[in-house]
């Protein structure tokens, strides 16, 4: 049975490398509409834009969105979720998906996925997705989030370094690279509406300042975070003007 769940999809206007890119065109609609029709079809009981820009609120209004104001002073996307929560008065139980509004071609099941496995896993304060990694250039890749997870699927801890370091074969000769212990993380996130709150009240500790990457927060503070494996291919996201090429070649 699937369980209840929302689905909060941050987004802002401003982007150092893609200025507005909540907004670029893709297909004859704006990428937010992509995401949005995503989140729809995974059968959430309500999607939800989260925004604090005038212009995203319109154009989400336009293709017939729920939208929902939030403050400017948010430091990230799960901020901004956290709000939307509060302001909704929901019960601490509820489950809610965090997805990024740069995810065009996400798979609606993939959604579905990570909330079911946050409802299976009741040891679980948050519930995320990972897919293997199949190249070596992506094992060295900063902006590739890596994952190493215990033998119950939870995560031991997320870096943008090689981890796991195979000491003989990456100081001997990386090309023999053999694609079978490496994870790429995907950036979904299914928490429950209590726990999220207590979590974005928490200081940012070292180890996150350090990778740049916010649930590191989750597993300093002790709470446990179960990992997926993906049931299909998470598809392309946007983050670079090469990126979104990509995406449009795919649309007619």
């Amino acid at each position: 049975m699937i369980p209840r769940y929302w689905v909060v999809i941050p987004a802002r206007y401003a982007s150092s490398r893609l200025p507005a890119k909540a907004l670029l065109e893709i297909g004859g609609k704006p990428m937010l509409a992509h995401v949005h029709q995503t989140a729809l079809a995974s059968g959430a009981e309500r999607v939800i834009i989260a925004t604090d820009d005038k212009r995203i609120e319109a154009a989400a209004l336009k293709f017939g969105a729920e939208v929902c104001m939030t403050a400017k002073t948010h430091n990230s996307g799960t901020d901004r979720v956290a709000e939307v929560l509060r302001l909704n008065d929901v019960p601490e139980d509820l489950i809610v998906v965090n997805v990024q509004g740069d995810e065009p071609l996400l798979p609606s099941v993939l959604i579905q996925q990570v909330a079911m496995a946050l409802h299976k896993y009741t040891a679980a304060q948050v519930a995320t997705l990972c897919e293997p990694i199949t190249t070596i250039e992506a094992v060295f890749n900063p902006n590739v989030v890596k994952v190493v997870r215990d033998k119950h699927g939870f995560a031991l801890y997320f870096s943008r370094a090689p981890i796991p370091f195979l000491r003989e074969q990456f100081l001997k000769d990386p090309a023999l690279f053999v694609p079978h212990y490496h994870f790429r993380h995907i950036g979904i996130y299914a928490y429950r509406a209590a726990y999220l709150q207590h979590c974005t009240q928490l200081p940012a500790c070292a180890l996150e300042l350090g990778e740049a990457l916010e649930q590191l927060r989750i597993l300093h503070d002790g709470g446990k975070i179960y990992v997926a494996e993906a049931v299909v291919d998470a598809g392309i996201g946007v983050d670079t003007p090469e990126d979104l090429a990509r995406v449009r070649a795919l649309f007619p």
